[in-house]
C-alpha cells in the first residue's frame, strides 16, 4: 500500500490509444454502469470501433487537439483519459476507468498525467473539466488534482435519464506549479 490513500496501489501510464485496443476499451465501454453519467452508451462493438477509431485518426490530425490516450495498469488497458486543447491557451480533460478498477487512485493518476501534458506538454494556461453532479467519485478525482469548482451549468447535456447538468472544475498553470 502507498504511503498516501489517493495514490494509486499499482504504476499507471499513458499512451496513445490504439486500434488494438477495441476489446479492452469495449469491456467496459458496452457497461451501464461505466457510462450512467455520460449521453454515450452502453455501446455496441460497432459504436466502441468507431470511438477508437476517431481517437486514433486524431493522433494524425494536424493541427492536433485531441490526444485520446489508454490507461494502463498491469499491463492492461483499464481506461481512457482525453486532452483537448479548446484554443486561448485552455484545455478540458475527460477520464474513464473500468469500473472493476473502481477506488484504486487509477482515475486521479490519469488526470494528474493529463494536467501535466497540458501544462508543459502544451504550454497551458487553464485546464478544465467537467461532470456531473451526481458523479461524486469524478468530482472527488477533479478536487484531489487541485482543480477549484467554478460553478454548476444548467441543463448542458443530453442523457438516458433526460437533461444532465454540468460542474465546472479548473485548474491554472501557475496553481499547479506554485509559480504566479
Amino acid at each position: 500500500m502507498s504511503g498516501r490513500p489517493d495514490w494509486p496501489s499499482v504504476p499507471v501510464r499513458l499512451r496513445p490509444l490504439a486500434i488494438g485496443d477495441v476489446d479492452a476499451v469495449h469491456e467496459w465501454a458496452q457497461r451501464e454502469d461505466a457510462c450512467r453519467y455520460q449521453p454515450w452508451g452502453p455501446n455496441t462493438l460497432e459504436q466502441t470501433r468507431e470511438f477508437v477509431r476517431d481517437a486514433v485518426h486524431s493522433w494524425k490530425s494536424r493541427p492536433q487537439h485531441r490526444f485520446v490516450y489508454a490507461v494502463v495498469a498491469d499491463s492492461r488497458v483499464v481506461g481512457t483519459a482525453e486532452l483537448r486543447l479548446r484554443g486561448n491557451d485552455q484545455g478540458e480533460i475527460a477520464y474513464l476507468v473500468h469500473p472493476d478498477y473502481w477506488g484504486r487512485g487509477l482515475a486521479t493518476a490519469a488526470a494528474r498525467q493529463l494536467l501535466v501534458a497540458g501544462f508543459v506538454g502544451h504550454s497551458l494556461h487553464r485546464i478544465f473539466a467537467t461532470c456531473d453532479p451526481r458523479n461524486n467519485a469524478s468530482r472527488r478525482v477533479l478536487e484531489k488534482i487541485g482543480m477549484a469548482y467554478e460553478g454548476r451549468m444548467r441543463e448542458t447535456i443530453r442523457i438516458r435519464d433526460g437533461w444532465r447538468d454540468s460542474d465546472l472544475y479548473a485548474i491554472l498553470c501557475h496553481e499547479m506549479t506554485g509559480g504566479t
